[in-house]
C-alpha cells in the first residue's frame, strides 16, 4: 500500500508540473520565448516514463520494502523541499522545456544562488531514491545513470547555451 500511494503521488506529482509547465510555456512564447534543445525532449519524457514503468515492473516483480528505507524516503522528502523552492524561484519561468525569453534577467534567487541547476539535483536524487527505497535497485542504477547522461551530456550544455543567450542580450543593453 505504501508503494501505491508514493507512487501515485508522484505520479500526481509530474501530471501538475506538466499542467504548470504547459501554462507557463504559454505566457512565455507570448513573451517572445526561444526553445533551445527542443530535439531532446522527446528523450526526456521517455525516461521519465519509462523509469516509472520500470520501478512498477520491478517492484511487482519483487515486492518489498528494503532494511532501512526510511533513510532514502527522508532524502527524497528532502529533495521534494529542494524542488518546491527551485519552482517558486523561477515563478513563471520554470519549465519542463528550455524556453529563454530575450531580454529577460537570469534568475539568481533561491537556490540558484548557490547552484546552477538545483531542479537536476532532484531529479538525480529522486530516480535513485525511489526505487532504492522499494528494493528495485535495477531500475536505480539503470535510470539514474540514464539521467546522467542524458543531463550532464545533453540538457544541462543546452541549458547552458540558452543562459548564454541571457548575458548576450543583457550586455547589449
Amino acid at each position: 500500500m505504501f508503494f501505491v500511494i508514493v507512487i501515485t503521488f508522484v505520479m500526481v506529482q509530474r501530471i501538475v508540473e506538466l499542467i504548470v509547465a504547459k501554462r507557463n510555456e504559454r505566457w512565455a512564447r507570448q513573451n517572445g520565448a526561444i526553445e533551445y534543445g527542443a530535439n531532446h525532449y522527446k528523450y526526456i519524457v521517455s525516461l521519465h516514463t519509462l523509469f516509472f514503468i520500470s520501478l512498477i515492473i520491478e517492484y511487482t516483480l519483487h515486492p518489498t520494502l528494503i532494511n532501512g528505507w526510511y533513510f532514502f524516503f527522508t532524502l527524497f522528502i528532502l529533495a521534494q523541499g529542494l524542488r518546491i523552492w527551485s519552482l517558486f524561484s523561477l515563478g513563471k519561468y520554470w519549465n519542463t522545456k528550455i524556453l529563454i525569453i530575450p531580454h529577460s534577467a537570469k534568475v539568481s534567487k533561491g537556490p540558484y544562488r548557490f547552484m546552477k541547476h538545483p531542479n537536476y539535483i532532484v531529479v538525480a536524487i529522486e530516480l535513485f531514491t525511489l526505487p532504492m527505497i522499494f528494493g528495485a535497485y535495477v531500475t536505480a542504477i539503470l535510470f539514474s545513470l540514464l539521467n546522467f547522461i542524458l543531463i550532464y551530456f545533453v540538457r544541462i550544455p543546452n541549458e547552458e547555451v540558452a543562459l548564454q543567450s541571457l548575458q548576450v542580450s543583457s550586455r547589449q543593453k
